[in-house]
């Protein structure tokens, strides 16, 4: 569990960077997609840092030994981000193709959930 969960880590933490940094920097080509007019450029690019940053909470800290309660708390709330694009991306678009992105954010927050659920270490009662 240990070993697919650390595998789903650095999975999901690649799709948060290299999904955030899409939306952050090249919003002139999300623009070409219908469900972006849903939303403002600010708002794509807020969505953006925003997954960047729980990419980079999703690894470093569980990595450095620092503070790794923020890795299920990152991963927490990536699924639910994912949930609100995939409700967006739903009522644009609901064909299983890989070009269509409600297939990824799916995904992501599959992969998100079960990281969350695997590192999340409960106390012991007292």
């Amino acid at each position: 569990m240990n070993i697919v969960s650390g595998g789903f880590q650095i999975v999901l933490a690649l799709l948060c960077l290299a999904g955030g940094a899409y939306k952050l920097f090249a919003f002139e080509e999300l623009a070409r997609m219908p469900a972006t007019a849903a939303l403002s450029r600010g708002a794509w690019g807020a969505i953006g840092a925003f997954e960047m940053v729980c990419g980079f909470l999703v690894i470093v800290p569980g990595a450095m030994k620092w503070m790794p309660t923020l890795t299920p708390l990152a991963a927490a709330a990536l699924v639910l981000e994912s949930l609100a694009l995939a409700a967006l991306y739903a009522h644009y678009s609901l064909q299983l193709a890989a070009t269509n992105p409600l297939v990824w954010v799916a995904a992501m927050a599959l992969m998100a959930a079960f990281v969350a659920y695997g590192r999340h270490t409960p106390k012991p009662p007292a």
